[in-house]
C-alpha cells in the first residue's frame, strides 16, 4: 500500500511540473526550490528528488548546487521521450508536435514496412494480418477505443518486424501520437475505408514477403495522414534547434 502510493505521489508531481514547464507556465530560467515543491505539491522530500530525478532525464530542468532547480529551454529537451510528447500534445503547440511526428513516422513506417516484409518473423506476420483485419471491424463498427487499442498494436508490430531495432524504439512515441490524436478528437470516429484498407495491404504485403507492396501502402497512409492533420499545424511556426558545440 505504501509503495503504490508513494508511485502514485511520484507519477502525479512528475505530471504536475511536467505539464507546466512544456506549457510554458514554469519558463526557461525559472528556479524551483525543493522545499517549496514539498509544501506546494504536499509531498514528501525524496518524492520531489525523485521527480526531478525523472525531469533531470528528460531535459527539461538541471540542479544547480546553492541555486536550485533550473527550468531548462525547449532544444534541450528530449523530443522523443513519450512524456514530453504526452505534454505537448496536451498543450498549444500541438500542431507543431503532430507535424514534426507525423514527418518522423513518414519517413520511418514506408521503410519499416518493407524492412518487415523481408524480415519479420511468421508469427509476427500472421498475428499482423490478424490485427489489420480486426482494425478494419472496429472502424467500421465506430468502436473508437478498440480501435486505438488495435491501431497501437498494428503500428508496434511494424516497428518491431523490421528487425531494426531504432525504429523498434519508437513504438512509445507513435503510442502516444495515436493515444493523442484520439484524445484531443482528431480522429474521425469512423476511419476512412481506404485508410481501413492500406492498413490490411500492408500487412498482407508483409505476410507475402512484397516488400515493395508494402511500402507503397504504408507511404499512402501516412500521406493521407498528413493530409488530414495538416490544418492542426497550418499556423505553427516550424522549430530550428542551434546545434550544440561538440
Amino acid at each position: 500500500m505504501l509503495t503504490t502510493m508513494s508511485t502514485s505521489l511520484h507519477h502525479r508531481a512528475i505530471e504536475h511540473l511536467g505539464t507546466r514547464i512544456v506549457a510554458g507556465e514554469l519558463p526557461p530560467g525559472h528556479v524551483m526550490l525543493a522545499e517549496h515543491l514539498e509544501d506546494e505539491l504536499k509531498v514528501s522530500r525524496s518524492v520531489v528528488r525523485e521527480a526531478v530525478r525523472v525531469l533531470q532525464s528528460l531535459g527539461l530542468v538541471e540542479t544547480i548546487k546553492r541555486v536550485g532547480i533550473r527550468v531548462l529551454p525547449s532544444n534541450r529537451w528530449n523530443p522523443f521521450d513519450p512524456l514530453v510528447i504526452r505534454w505537448r500534445l496536451a498543450g498549444e503547440g500541438r500542431g507543431a508536435q503532430l507535424r514534426s511526428l507525423a514527418e518522423l513516422r513518414t519517413a520511418v513506417e514506408p521503410m519499416a514496412a518493407e524492412l518487415a516484409a523481408g524480415n519479420a518473423p511468421d508469427d509476427l506476420r500472421g498475428e499482423l494480418v490478424e490485427v489489420s483485419h480486426a482494425m478494419r471491424e472496429a472502424g467500421v463498427a465506430g468502436d473508437v477505443p478498440r480501435f486505438l487499442e488495435l491501431d497501437i498494436k498494428f503500428h508496434s508490430l511494424l516497428l518491431s518486424g523490421s528487425g531494426n531495432e531504432m525504429f523498434a524504439n519508437m513504438v512509445g512515441q507513435v503510442a502516444e501520437t495515436l493515444t493523442g490524436r484520439t484524445v484531443h478528437g482528431l480522429m474521425p470516429d469512423h476511419p476512412r475505408t481506404s485508410a481501413l484498407q492500406w492498413h490490411v495491404d500492408v500487412a498482407e504485403a508483409i505476410a507475402a514477403g512484397n516488400g515493395a507492396a508494402a511500402r507503397e501502402a504504408s507511404n499512402k497512409i501516412m500521406r493521407e495522414t498528413i493530409a488530414d492533420m495538416e490544418p492542426s499545424w497550418k499556423d505553427q511556426p516550424r522549430v530550428f534547434v542551434p546545434l550544440q558545440p561538440r
